[in-house]
């Protein structure tokens, strides 16, 4: 999926039916900003509003996401597994970045207990200021943010 040609597609669209970024915008009740992130290519419809957009500019999502207008069955057919096979492949690089990221979350709350005991140790006159406690807390709450996103908990009761 080409952002760039999607944006301008949508431009296009818009201004076929005779409308503003203002009035496409409060139609679908956003910002006249995100119209024209999406018509530069910088940013892309939310899937929410993918379906009352393409009523708006009389298109197909199919259309809307192969940026261009489709006439014939066979080229749509072939436009909806592209498209489809885009998805996907954006959605797998989308979980692979979460996937960063939770581990790097996991080692900042991991690596916050050794921090909070070295603050202590190195820097005893420093226990008043609650410093040690508080890295010690933010780390605990990363790490129980962390465990509840990837461990089920199941009480059964007899």
């Amino acid at each position: 999926m080409d952002q760039q040609k999607i944006g301008k597609f949508i431009a296009e669209c818009r201004k076929e039916k005779g409308l503003t970024q203002l009035q496409l915008a409060e139609k679908l009740h956003i910002t006249n900003r995100a119209v024209s992130k999406w018509e530069t290519g910088k940013s892309f419809p939310d899937v929410s509003l993918m379906w009352e957009l393409c009523d708006l500019l009389g298109i197909t999502v199919n259309e809307l996401l192969s940026g261009e207008r489709i006439q014939h069955m066979e080229v749509y057919q072939k436009k909806a597994e592209e498209n489809l096979a885009a998805l996907q492949d954006k959605q797998r690089k989308a979980k692979e970045i979460y996937k960063r990221i939770e581990k790097v979350w996991l080692a900042i709350a991991i690596l916050l207990l050794p921090v909070h005991f070295a603050i202590n140790y190195f820097y005893p006159e420093n226990e008043g200021t609650r410093i040690g406690p508080a890295i010690l807390l933010i780390g605990l709450v990363m790490f129980a943010v962390y465990f509840f996103l990837h461990y089920k908990i199941e009480i059964k009761l007899k």
